[in-house]
């Protein structure tokens, strides 16, 4: 048997219930929590999350096998399945807790990052600059168990389809080779 590494990845794009769904169906990516980070009080709530008081962004913490996925791969997946061109918002969700963040755990991490970002900014990619924010991986505070695994839950839900279906069809569009079999 040999010796796995894990690795962390951290990523705030708007709703946290449609980027935990796109990463939990990624080979390598071994967990997905929804929570949030990035801001300034300890454990905060949903409730309070949401008023964008915090400072904290709704964002999901994956752990992956970086033999089975590369975090190059996980920041193509995330700048391809939201929009890093507006600044606080995604779709209806407006506000500071709805941001375009990247929270590296490494200095290789925030290389990459910015590496993708010129990357896609030189290749014209988006029509709007890239307005995703780096910071350093901070406190990660896990959002209460009904926010956890919310699409697998209620995938028929109205949200569910109009918002989070329209993501995993892009996924499955241009990343099917690193989908779970």
């Amino acid at each position: 048997m040999s010796d796995q590494t894990i690795e962390l990845a951290t990523f705030a794009n708007g709703c946290f219930w449609c980027t935990e769904a796109v990463f939990q169906r990624l080979e390598g990516v071994k967990t997905v929590l929804s929570g949030f980070t990035g801001g300034v009080i300890k454990n905060p709530p949903y409730r309070e999350v949401v008023t964008g008081r915090t400072g904290h962004a709704e964002a999901i913490q994956l752990s992956y096998d970086p033999q089975s996925i590369d975090y190059k791969t996980l920041l193509y997946v995330f700048f391809s399945t939201h929009d890093p061109t507006t600044l606080n918002r995604q779709g209806y969700d407006v506000g500071k807790q709805y941001r375009s963040e990247i929270f590296y755990h490494s200095e290789d991490q925030k290389t990459m990052a910015e590496e993708v970002m010129a990357e896609l900014e030189a290749d014209g990619v988006f029509e709007d600059k890239i307005v995703t924010q780096l910071s350093p991986a901070s406190a990660f505070y896990s959002a209460e168990d009904e926010h956890q695994n919310f699409y697998n839950n209620f995938s028929e839900n109205r949200y569910c389809q109009l918002v989070i279906e329209p993501k995993l069809s892009t996924l499955r569009l241009k990343f099917s080779h690193k989908l779970r079999g």
